[in-house]
């Protein structure tokens, strides 16, 4: 398994700024606060925090929401994240971030850090195996911009 590479420099800023997410978390029903950094494929970093909600299913994590705000500024692609947890041990992303992830990148960089200084280090392939991506789709199926919508009488 080979790791994909970021230089020191940029891990410890992406580190910085997860944990600095971190501390902006809502999480009042779990208190486990959660951030994230990611890098883009052209440099830009982009941060999130997990914002928990009453109606659990509506919460949102860090990873997905750092990815969001990337996107959200233009970027496609990413080269890097790093997690960070409230926890002696990391922990890495949940499985819907994973595939979050894989949509803007499957050899991604993913750093998991816990409060109590130990870091791990994964491929996202090696997290996710066999994603689910564009391939997946029906390639005789156009493009919702392309499809009619169905005429009403």
């Amino acid at each position: 398994m080979t790791v994909p590479r970021a230089s020191a420099a940029k891990l410890a800023l992406l580190k910085r700024h997860a944990r600095r997410a971190a501390a902006h978390a809502y999480a009042p029903y779990s208190e486990f606060a959660v951030g994230a950094a990611v890098l883009t494929d052209s440099g830009e970093i982009f941060a999130g925090a997990n914002v928990e909600n009453a109606s659990y299913g509506l919460s949102m994590c860090a990873e997905r929401n750092a990815v969001q705000q990337a996107v959200s500024h233009g970027a496609r692609g990413i080269a890097a994240v790093v997690v960070f947890t409230p926890t002696s041990e990391p922990t890495p992303p949940c499985g819907a971030c994973r595939q979050v992830l894989a949509e803007f990148g499957g050899d991604t960089l993913i750093v998991c850090c816990g409060a109590g200084g130990k870091v791990r280090r994964h491929r996202l392939a090696d997290l996710l195996p066999h994603a689910f991506g564009r391939g997946n789709l029906d390639p005789a199926r156009p493009p919702s911009s392309l499809r009619r919508s169905p005429r009403r009488p």
